[in-house]
């Protein structure tokens, strides 16, 4: 089949390609950039859909923006296993301080993908053709491989959005960012990808994405969310979620709570300290300042769930020696 280029809008120009994953906040369409040459490969190789492995990836890193993903270099958040004898790292998922695959080289993490779905329980996919996404996202689902309910939907829509299914069939898919100072008018921009050109902006379902600080995008719960409500909407994961907010999956949200959708920082963008109240613990800290929770413990060598007493002064960044 001929290679041809497709291009779609895109909110942000493409990054080049780098050694390891995208720093956070680069976006699906940088994702895809980078690493649909390594998807296509492992396709050829091993005879998983270029698509499957993207959307997957794009699905359990966060677009390679989780911590898993630029800690460890595990886009897929394949756990050790007992014959596992390479890196590990720990975070917190199913268990306090879950063993995850680190690998040397994300790229690694795309073959041990493949490999990984190459054990007897998923064999029955293999049986389908490489063209047939929806088949595989069904499939995978059936396996084992996800406990969510919506897991073959979220891929479905993915591939479908970036026309990940072209990949499949020999077809090149790139990206062209929209110029800011000529942007498409709302109505030319409905069911895709929006573009970004200020503080503010919204996903196909019409939910607003703030931009904390200008560097942290986030939103802001509705009656009755959850994160797995949140999670489905955005195309997440809700652990992903989350973790992100340094949260239990089940917790409950309230209206108008600000909920980060990518990591936080590890300190605060200008302040330097913050001087605690009555009855404000940590977390909150963490939230107000966009700054990771676990920093936040080891720069003032407290426990997460320290108690802090009213004029208690936290640093929100790494104290100077």
């Amino acid at each position: 089949m001929t290679r041809v280029a497709l291009f779609l809008l895109a909110g942000l120009p493409v990054a080049r390609a780098q050694a390891h994953a995208p720093a956070p906040g680069y976006t699906a369409e940088e994702y895809i950039a980078r690493w649909k040459e390594v998807a296509v490969s492992k396709m050829k190789q091993h005879g998983i859909p270029a698509s499957i492995t993207l959307a997957q990836g794009l699905l359990e890193s966060g677009n390679g923006n989780s911590e898993l993903a630029r800690e460890a270099n595990n886009h897929f958040g394949i756990k050790c296993t007992p014959d596992w004898t390479g890196g590990k790292s720990y975070h917190d998922d199913d268990r306090k301080n879950d063993c995850f695959r680190k690998y040397a080289d994300a790229a690694d993490s795309f073959e041990d993908h493949s490999r990984f779905l190459k054990r007897p329980r998923y064999a029955d996919l293999f049986t389908l053709k490489s063209t047939d996404y929806k088949g595989w996202a069904h499939g995978l689902k059936k396996a084992g491989y996800a406990t969510d309910p919506h897991y073959p939907r979220k891929l479905i829509d993915l591939i479908e959005r970036y026309q990940l299914h072209l990949f499949d069939q020999g077809v090149d898919v790139a990206y062209r960012p929209t110029k800011p100072a000529e942007p498409k008018p709302e109505r030319e921009r409905k069911g895709r990808r929006p573009v970004t050109g200020g503080e503010t902006i919204t996903i196909t379902q019409g939910r607003p994405v703030e931009v904390f600080e200008g560097r942290i995008k986030c939103v802001r719960a509705k009656s009755g969310d959850t994160f797995r409500k949140l999670a489905d909407e955005l195309e997440m994961t809700h652990g992903m979620l989350a973790r992100w907010n340094d949260m239990d999956k089940d917790a409950a949200l309230t209206e108008g709570q600000v909920i980060f959708i990518q990591p936080k920082r590890n300190k605060a963008k200008d302040a330097e300290a913050h001087v605690a109240v009555t009855g404000e613990t940590l977390w909150q800290i963490s939230q107000q300042y966009g700054v990771k929770l676990d920093r936040l413990a080891k720069y003032n060598g407290l426990e997460r769930d320290a108690r802090l007493s009213a004029g208690q002064r936290i640093a929100l960044r790494k104290p100077r020696r």
